[in-house]
């Protein structure tokens, strides 16, 4: 009997299968699962029928969940449940044993794949290296000998920010979005230009670069500031009213108190 059903699928030697698939006993017209709504491939072709049917041939239901929730349940690598992914399994698998090779079409809800990513979208192990639990999804998990060997700027001695997003986009490193004299303060021309070390001598809180100082790294001092701006309306001895009235770093520009004249008699 096993050399006769060599190319049965799922042919098992066992009372119940034999009815199951020549209920009038003979061989003409028996039941033949690749021509039923469910046919029988990859790791499904030597799975005995009764692992299936596990309550007759009536009926067994053909969503891969019916079979396979304890696998959905257990997989810890990614968490299937915790992440929330679909328990339709065809979603991401074939029939081939041990569930590989899988994709992951839906990998935009967790993390979009996009630019320069797009073309390294089916080689997973370059950000993930085997571990899907614990992959972390900032630009710096992955690029952080980037970060660390780029000496045009040098972001590490500069203290750059590792939020690569802030400046990079995902397509390529070049061109750079960020353009610190234009879009904020000259730095790298006009009178501080090479005036400064690391972006921290400016930016005191490296974890919020909003935050700026211009009093603590200059060689001003308040009672000459004082003196020099007697005749500034509103001045005060801070870093946001010095850039409010130099937002260039220039000192043209700044607001003077208009002379007052004395009526002549």
């Amino acid at each position: 009997m096993n050399e006769e059903h060599n190319s049965v699928g799922g042919y098992t030697y066992t009372t119940p299968a034999c009815f199951a698939c020549h209920p009038t006993g003979d061989a003409q017209g028996s039941f033949n699962h690749n021509t039923s709504g469910f046919p029988l491939t990859g790791g499904h072709l030597a799975t005995p029928c009764n692992e299936c049917h596990t309550t007759g041939y009536s009926g067994t239901p053909t969503e891969c969940s019916a079979c396979h929730m304890e696998n959905y349940t257990q997989t810890t690598n990614p968490n299937h449940v915790n992440l929330g992914i679909s328990n339709s399994c065809g979603t991401c698998h074939t029939t081939e044993p041990g569930w590989k090779p899988a994709s992951f079409p839906t990998h935009n809800t967790y993390y979009v794949i996009e630019g320069a990513h797009a073309q390294i979208a089916n080689e997973c192990a370059a950000c993930h290296n085997g571990n899907y639990t614990n992959t972390p999804n900032t630009c710096v998990g992955c690029h952080l000998d980037d970060y660390n060997q780029t000496i045009n700027p040098p972001h590490a001695s500069a203290q750059f920010p590792t939020d690569c997003a802030s400046c990079h986009s995902q397509s390529a490193w070049v061109p750079s979005t960020f353009d610190h004299d234009g879009m904020y303060f000259p730095i790298y021309s006009g009178k501080h230009q090479g005036e400064w070390n690391t972006c921290a001598d400016c930016h005191i809180n490296p974890s919020n670069y909003t935050i700026f100082s211009c009093i603590d790294c200059h060689e001003h001092n308040k009672p000459d500031m004082d003196e020099k701006h007697l005749e500034v309306p509103g001045y005060v001895y801070n870093s946001i009213s010095c850039y409010n009235c130099h937002p260039t770093g220039s000192g043209g520009g700044k607001m003077l108190r208009p002379k007052l004249f004395r009526k002549q008699d």
